[in-house]
C-alpha cells in the first residue's frame, strides 16, 4: 500500500516561500486573517492528512511559533543532524535521516495512507524521487525579490495536469495539481 504524498503551501507571485532569512511574517498580514477563501482550506487538508513530513529547517520555523500548529497530527522532521526537541513535542515530533523513498515506504507500512509534504528542500527531495502524488499551491498577492524558492533547479520536468484554480477575495489565487510522471 502506497502512501499518498500532497504539497499544501503558499508562495509569493514571484515563486518564494520565505524571505532570505526564512521569515514568513509576509503571510500574516491582517487583511489576510479571517478573509473567506476559495479552493482548498488548510483546515479541510489537513484533516485528511495523516503525518506531515518537513525538513529540520522547516520544523526549526515552526518552533519558533508562540504554540505548536500541529496538535494531533504526527510529524516526521528529516534531518542529518540531531534536533533538540522541547520536551513538550517528545512523542509528537519524530526526527528521521533516511532516504524519502524509503520513509514513505515505512510510514505506508505503519498505515499512514496520506502524508504532508513540507518545507522548501524536502518538497524538491519528494520531487525528485517522483513521490508528490498532488500540489495544492497557494500564490499570495506579494512580489518579495528575493528569498527562498519553492522550487530551486531540478533534475528534470515534472508534468501536472490542472485540476483546478481558485481566487479568494483578499487576492490568494490557489492552483492544484496532479502531479504526473518525470520526464
Amino acid at each position: 500500500m502506497d502512501s499518498k504524498c500532497s504539497v499544501f503551501i503558499a508562495a509569493s507571485v514571484d515563486g518564494f516561500i520565505a524571505r532570505p532569512d526564512g521569515d514568513i511574517e509576509w503571510l500574516h498580514r491582517p487583511e489576510y486573517e479571517g478573509a473567506e477563501l476559495s479552493g482548498v482550506t488548510y483546515e479541510h487538508f489537513i484533516a485528511t492528512v495523516d503525518a506531515l513530513v518537513m525538513g529540520r529547517k522547516t520544523l526549526e520555523k515552526v518552533l519558533s511559533f508562540p504554540e505548536w500548529p500541529y496538535e494531533g497530527t504526527p510529524v516526521i522532521a528529516l534531518s542529518h543532524q540531531s534536533v533538540e526537541l522541547p520536551a513538550e513535542l517528545k512523542g509528537k515530533v519524530e526526527v528521521v535521516s533516511q532516504d524519502v523513498t524509503s520513509l514513505v515506504a515505512a510510514l505506508a507500512e505503519r498505515g499512514m495512507k496520506h502524508l504532508y509534504i513540507d518545507g522548501g528542500q524536502t518538497i524538491q527531495a519528494f520531487l525528485e524521487a517522483g513521490l508528490i502524488d498532488e500540489m495544492i499551491i497557494t500564490r499570495i498577492p506579494v512580489v518579495l525579490g528575493q528569498g527562498i524558492p519553492l522550487f530551486s533547479p531540478l533534475s528534470g520536468e515534472h508534468e501536472l495536469r490542472h485540476i483546478g484554480t481558485y481566487a479568494s477575495d483578499n487576492g490568494f489565487v490557489q492552483s492544484r495539481y496532479e502531479v504526473g510522471s518525470k520526464r
